[in-house]
This record gives C-alpha cells, structure tokens and sequence, in this order.
C-alpha cells in the first residue's frame, strides 16, 4: 500500500503504467483521414486527372489529450485510491484491536468505531490478518477473548456487531486473554489499543500496555479532550435533590446539564453542573415542588450517552407526604418531651411534613399519618380514618398513657395493660431490641447496643401475633407490629414518640425504621430483608431501558446497594413481581455511579508506543468507482468525436449524444395524475445513496402492503416541501442526517398544514443500534429540524397503542434496529381523531422494509435477522393502516355500548 498525504493507494503497482502515458501520446498522434463527400461527375470528367498521395493527418491536440486524461483515470482507479485512509498502524504481521468496551465508550462509540475501522480497512488492503479484543466481560459473563486471527474481511462484520457494555472493563482478564492468545501464536503482531481514557482499577491498564508494546508496535488511541462523566444517586434533602457530578480533569471550565425525567420521558426539571478547571467533581442543587418530584424516575446527563449518565430513583428517593397528629398540640413540640419532637426531626429530611386537624390533613393527598399517643373517637372521625387507610394509607400510630386507657378498633393487635419498669408486669432490667425478623421492613438495619426499653404497651397473645411482629425485644415481646387494611396498612410502636418510655427516639435506628415505613406508603412489599430481587429492566451501554439479558440474576434486597454492576447484575431495575404477572410489587435501582470509585485517568501509553487522537475524522472514501466512471466518460465523448471526425455522424446528433451522456435521464418520472393513485412518500434529503434507501424501503413496504391487504399503493414518490403538494400523501418518511437543512418558511407552513389535516410524518434518526453510530448529530438535527412545526407533547409509544394493533398485533415496533423508544403524542386531539401526527424513532425501518431490482433484501437486520425483519413489515403495515384509517381500532371499545343502545 503506497500513502502520498490524504490519498493512498492499494494497488500501487498498477501506477507504473503512468510513464507509458508519452508512449501513448506518440501513438495517438497519427488518426486516419476523415473521407471527403465529392459530388461524382460524369466518366469523362475524371479522365486525365492527377493521382495525388494521400497522407495521414494529425490527431487534434484537444483529442489527444482527452484520451491521454481517460487512460490515466483509468490507471488511477484501478490502482484503488483511497482519500482519508484510515489510521496507520505501522508495523507487520497481524493486527490485534484491543478496544475498550465498558460503560466509559459510550459518549463517542462512533469515533471509536471509526478508529477501529479505519485500521482494519488499512490492514485489509494490506492483506494482513487481523484479530478483535474486547476488554469488556461479555454479556453471558464470559471474561474477555481474542477472537482470530482471521481476514480482516471477516473480522468487520464481528467489529460492526460490537456495542459498549454497562459496566466496566476487565483489564486484568484482557491481559491473561492476550497472553495465552500470544502464546498460541507467534509470529509479529502489531496493537492499537481503543482506550476510554480511565483507569477502572488500580494497575491494571498499564500492564496490559506494556504488554502489546512488547509483542509488537503499539499505537494507543484515545479522545484527550473528551469529558468522561458519572453521574452518582444524589442525596436527598428536605426541599431538593442534591446532585454530584464526577468527571476527569480538564483543563478549562466546563458544566453539565442534567434532566429529570419521568417514567413516559417527560423532562421535569433541570440543573447545571458546573465543574471547575482541573476539578474531578461538581455540585449543583434540583428543586421541585414535592408533588413533582415525586413522578421523576430518572435523572440523566443531557446529551451524554451511556449508563454512567444515568441515574434510577427509586423510593428511596422520593418524599412522601406525612402529616403529624399529636395527643395535645400546645406541647407537641417542646424539647426533648414533646410527642412531635422526635418525629420531626426524624422524617424532616426526608418527607414533606405537615400539622394540622385531621380533616384538614385529609383534604390533601397524603401518603402517611403518625398519631402520637392519639386515640380515635368513634364516629366520623374514625369513619374518615379508617376510609383512608382502606384506601392505601400508611398509619403509624405511638402508644402512651392515653391509647392504653383507651384503645381502639385502629388497632394492628388488641392490647393489654402496659407493661412498666417496677411494676407488676416489670423487667429486672430494661429490655434490648432482638435482631429484626426476616420478613420485616426493618430486616438488615444495624441494632445499636445502647438502645434499650423501659415501659410498653403489652399486645394480646393471638396466633397473628407472631407473623404481625416487625420488632422484638430480646424476651420476645412484639416492639412494632404492622396489619394490612384494605390497600393500605397500620403500624404500631408500643413505646411512645418521645424518650419517656425509651431511648429508641434518641438513636440513629428510629430515623431508619421511620424511613422505611414511610417508603412502604408507595405500596412496596414489607418482605424485603433477603429476598432475591430479579432483573425486570435493565441498561445497555448506551444508558437505555431494556430486557435483561440472559447472565442477569437476582440480587438479594439488602445487598443491592453494595453490589457492583457486572454482566451478573447490570444496572437497571430490580424488584419482586406482583399478583399481576405485569405489575412490580417491590423494585429497587442499581445505579452504576452509586458503586464505581473516583474516576482516575489512564496512565499514558509506555514508551516508544505512538499515539493518535480520535474523534472528528471523516470516514475513508474509495476513489477508484468516480475515476474509473470518468474515464468511461470520457471514453465515450471520444468516440462520438472519433465517429464525426470520419464523417459517420452529423453534428446535431453528435451534440445531442454528447448532452445525453452529460445529462442522463431521471430514474423516475413525474406522475402526471398523483391523486388518483394512493402512495406514500419520502422527504428527499439531498444524499442519492439515502434517498435511494428510502426508495427501496417504501417499495417494499407497499409491495408487502398490497400482497397482504386490500391496499392498493402506487410506487413512492419523492418530495420536498413547500415545493411539492404533501396533500395527496397519508404519510411521509423522513430520514434525518446531521447534514439535514432547517425547513425555511414555506416548508414550516406545508408540513404545518398537512399535519393538521390529518397527515403523518415518520422521523427516523437510524441511531437506536448504534448510539449514533452510523448518523452522528443526528438527534440534535431533529432538535433543529422540529423546531418550529406544530408538534404536541410526545411520550414513548403505550403497549395498548394503535399503533400496536391496528392490523398486527406486535410487541416491539423494530427496524434494522431493535430496541429504544418510539415516540407519540402523549394527548388525544379528538380534532383529529385522536391520531398522532408525528412518530419518532431511530431504528431505521426503510433499510428493514427495502428491496433491490433482484427483489432481494439488501440490508441486515440487527440482532433478530428474519424475525426482526418480519416484526418491522408488520409495523409498516400497522403504520399505513394508522394512516389511512385512523384511530379506528381504538373505537372498539365502545362497540358493547353501541351494541347495546342498537339493542334497546
């Protein structure tokens, strides 16, 4: 392979035909004479005259050099020129990439893609061997392997397949990997070395460097400038989520913005993060009203992929409404002794506290209610209570002088008389806490020796009593117990709220047992202690909710804070199911910035290894096709020259030739009636190849279409709007590229006007298998593109959706791609039947749905293969039904009604 600066060539051999080009020069000179048109005169006029010698004439300059440019085109492109060739790994023998794979590739997987494509184009046209190391565990948990040697042919589509995982890099397993490889292959082996930039565990990168330099020629490459981000759980305060931000150093300022979002996508809150020069960390503050705060399930980096961009809140994140109910409100609150002092300042961090008569506590959603040695009359107060806690409420209620005198139905046991130091029913000596249950919400939390207690209020002994006990002392007396009504519950303390008949209120333990009990007001299951909590949706490496995969276990509920993400236990949701088979009774998030330590970066690369930046480089561009199609060209406008140059061609249809070979005609003419024929139709983008994809994949769609409905469609067409009339179409596809302009005036108001009356747009950004890998920008150019068209408020598609059953019934909605959000509006417009007028997605369905001229399917389906395929056809179909129909499947539900009323 010969590089001259940005060209190289694969074939350089075949340039030294290019001296031979004087040679030709010579031979081109002479051509024959063009025969002279002489009118024939009569026999006897030609008699006597002259025989003249005829010679040959020179060959015109400008011919000459027209035939001298197409034979160097076409010795150049067979010699396979190549602009921007890809990054030179200099060396011999095999190519090994070893690429980094965790969580930490994400942001800029495509640039590393490109890195690590680049080579192996280079080390094909090379025709070296080459080999792929990730040093990821994969996701069935098996530790890091070399795969090959093998043709570096044959080892792009195994590169094209590999995707970021959510935990991080093994570099150590790499390292025993690289070695018994090497071991099993002698011979030179030239590295590049993909890094992330960060060293995941203590010396363990800077053996495995040192260890390709000394089997060969290391290059390492990695994005210096780029912010590697994590983004731990925040803390929670009484009024906001305190939020930290770690980063590697850079040298200048920089911030982070980060979203919280809800469970269906909605963005409720931001907060910048700013992050000093050289600094490691930054802080910021999310406030929210409480009842807002509440639907937020996760915050994440904006624009930044990846699992450490992303946090999961869980209940222990969200604050629940409390309200405080004392025995007597004027001493309440008086230090030390008051019935609400403790609880104040134990819940005050942590929950929304509020005071008040008990209707008007009532009046307001509330989550939990704490009596403090208050017993309930009866009558519509209890009434109002006990509708309450049937309702889903919590009930934490706190014995005392008063509830023993005077106990009530509110009750989780009945209760005898208390039980009192130095009394009748006395201890020898005060009683300590027995280690919780198993089945209780206390399970697993730290008992502090000191705590101890004096005075209680005794349950009666029934055979419930056991299986409602959360809390005992140490002779096995019940401390807390606990009994579900209704959907909601009650809670006992048989000790009061204030340190009279116990010092628990003092200890740190009280604010944890209040913690979790007002967690279980969200309806979580109490049985949480070691019960294995299973993986019910979980992170890929581009920070998205999806299925587990197949490696993942359950993790035991109080383990799950410690635990590190692996391909046992991915980050994501954890929990416990439900009565209903689609409902979660108990879930928890493993969050990867909640367990990675301080983010170090790389030590640099050993000496005498190079070193190249990544990011920002073009894509290399074979320039052999274009040079060889000139020359033909060229070749052709030679011989219509040579032809009239021989008289065998007039002139006008030697121009006329001559234009045609300039001018090729379209590839598809105007539709001269478009409106008696229904068709869809793409947005032209101004790339050929693209435009062509679309084509393609509408032309499949309809032929799927017609061969499998009553449809009639009609070849595709292209349009452009604001130039073309979007009315004769019910869909219009539209790919968007990082390229793609913004509409200007006119195109707003077409597209404006045919989303109102009833059209719909599919976008499509072609990046959900990728994370941008093959259309980077391109989510930020559908900001731009959208920015001024009439779109309503979109949330991620619902499984009862139309779009899910209006001719198919289908679980996921896949193109090329699997996975990811599809987007739809989130509100009905019975204006418009109820029909979304925009569908956003990125999984690049025109390439699933295409067929070529030999009606074959030119583009892979990732990672289903047919089956995805399939799935895709049938959401095409669903589309285009959802676009000629409407929203008609969603009327079923009122067909008993109809029924009915034709009944009557």
């Amino acid at each position: 392979m010969l590089s001259l600066g940005p060209i190289a060539f694969a074939a350089p051999w075949l340039l030294l035909a290019l001296p031979a080009l004087p040679v030709l020069w010579w031979l081109l000179r002479v051509t024959p004479p063009a025969p002279r048109r002489i009118a024939f005169p009569a026999l006897r006029l030609l008699r006597n005259l002259p025989v003249a010698e005829e010679t040959p004439s020179r060959t015109p300059w400008w011919l000459l050099l027209l035939r001298i440019l197409a034979a160097a085109l076409l010795i150049l492109g067979l010699a396979r020129p190549v602009l921007g060739p890809g990054i030179g790994t200099a060396g011999e023998g095999t190519l090994l990439l070893v690429v980094d794979d965790g969580w930490a590739s994400a942001e800029d997987w495509p640039a590393r893609m490109a890195a690590a494509g680049g080579a192996l184009d280079r080390a094909g046209r090379e025709g070296r061997r080459a080999a792929l190391l990730a040093t990821a565990p994969a996701e069935t948990a098996d530790p890091p392997r070399v795969l090959g040697p093998m043709p570096a042919e044959d080892l792009r589509s195994r590169l094209a397949a590999l995707r970021p995982k959510p935990w991080a890099p093994d570099h150590a397993a790499a390292l025993a990997a690289f070695q018994a490889w090497r071991a099993a292959n002698a011979g030179p082996v030239t590295s590049l070395l993909v890094s992330d930039g960060v060293e995941h565990a203590t010396a363990t990168i800077a053996p495995l460097q040192e260890a390709l330099a000394a089997a060969g020629v290391l290059t390492v490459a990695r994005a210096e400038a780029r912010p590697v981000r994590l983004l731990p759980p925040p803390v929670a305060e009484a009024d906001r989520l305190r939020l930290k931000l770690q980063q590697l150093p850079l040298p200048v300022a920089s911030e982070a913005v980060v979203l919280a979002r809800t469970g269906d996508g909605r963005a409720l809150g931001r907060a910048v993060v700013p992050v000093a020069a050289g600094a490691t960390e930054g802080e910021a503050a999310l406030e929210l009203p409480v009842e807002i705060r509440n639907q937020v399930v996760r915050l994440e980096i904006e624009n930044t992929a990846g699992p450490g961009a992303v946090t999961l809140l869980d209940e222990r994140f969200r604050r629940r409404p409390v309200g405080l109910l004392p025995a007597v409100e004027d001493s309440a609150d008086a230090p030390l002794i008051g019935d609400l002092f403790y609880l104040d300042r134990a819940l005050a961090p942590y929950a929304e506290l509020r005071r008040g008569s008990l209707e008007r506590l009532l009046s307001r959603p509330i989550a939990v209610l704490a009596l403090a040695d208050r017993p309930v009359a009866d009558g519509p107060e209890r009434e109002a209570l006990t509708r309450w806690v049937e309702g889903g409420g919590t009930l934490i209620r706190f014995a005392g002088p008063r509830l023993a005198d005077h106990p009530d139905t509110l009750l989780p046991v009945p209760l005898r008389a208390e039980r009192q130091l130095g009394g009748s029913l006395s201890w020898e000596q005060p009683q300590h806490l027995a280690p919780f249950p198993e089945g209780s919400p206390f399970a697993g939390l730290s008992i502090p020796g000191e705590v101890m207690v004096e005075r209680q209020v005794l349950a009666e002994p029934s055979p419930r009593l056991t299986e409602r006990s959360w809390a005992r002392l140490t002779d096995g007396t019940p401390l807390v117990t606990a009994e579900a009504r209704g959907a909601g519950r009650i809670v006992l303390f048989h000790v009061t709220a204030n340190a009279e008949w116990s010092n628990l209120p003092l200890s740190g333990l009280f604010v944890q047992m209040l913690r979790r009990i007002v967690a279980l007001s969200a309806g979580i299951s109490g049985s949480e202690g070691e019960v294995p909590l299973a993986p019910i949706e979980t992170l890929d490496g581009f920070g998205r909710l999806g299925p587990a995969p197949p490696a993942a276990a359950a993790i035991p509920a109080t383990q799950i804070e410690a635990t590190t993400p692996s391909p046992r236990h991915p980050p994501g949701w954890y929990g416990t199911p439900g009565s209903d088979p689609s409902a979660v009774a108990y879930r928890r998030a493993l969050n990867l910035g909640g367990s990675i330590p301080p983010l170090r970066a790389a030590p640099p690369p050993p000496p005498g290894a190079g070193q190249l930046g990544i990011g920002g480089v073009p894509a290399e561009r074979d320039l052999g096709p274009w040079l060889l199609a000139a020359a033909l060209l060229l070749l052709a406008a030679d011989l219509l020259v040579g032809l009239r140059l021989r008289g065998l061609l007039r002139p006008g249809f030697a121009l006329l030739a001559l234009l045609l070979v300039a001018h090729p005609a379209a590839a598809q003419e105007a539709d001269p009636a478009p409106a008696l024929a229904t068709r869809l139709a793409y947005v032209v983008t101004g790339d050929a190849a693209l435009d062509d994809v679309q084509r393609m994949g509408l032309v499949g769609l309809s032929d799927f279409i017609n061969r499998r409905s009553a449809a009639a469609l009609a070849d595709p067409a292209a349009v452009v709007p604001g130039s073309d009339d979007l009315s004769l179409f019910p869909l219009l596809y539209w790919v968007v590229t990082a390229e793609a302009p913004t509409p200007d005036a006119a195109a707003i108001a077409a597209l404006n006007a045919f989303m109102r009356n009833g059209g719909i747009i599919l976008f499509d950004t072609r990046d959900e298998g990728s994370g941008e890998g093959f259309t980077p920008g391109a989510r930020a150019a559908l900001r731009r593109v959208t920015r001024d068209l009439a779109i309503p408020p979109l949330a991620p598609i619902g499984e009862d959706h139309v779009l899910k059953r209006s001719f198919y019934l289908v679980p996921d909605l896949p193109g090329r791609f699997a996975g990811g959000q599809v987007w739809v509006a989130r509100d009905q417009d019975r204006a418009n039947d109820s029909v979304s007028p925009v569908i956003i997605g990125g999984h690049d369905w025109a390439s699933a749905w295409a067929i070529d001229g030999r009606g074959q399917n030119p583009f892979a389906t990732i990672p289903g293969g047919t089956r995805q395929r399939t799935l895709a056809y049938r959401f095409g179909m669903n589309l285009v039904m959802y676009a000629l129909t409407g929203n008609y499947k969603g009327d079923q539900v009122h067909v008993p009604a109809i029924l009915e009323r034709l009944g009557n």
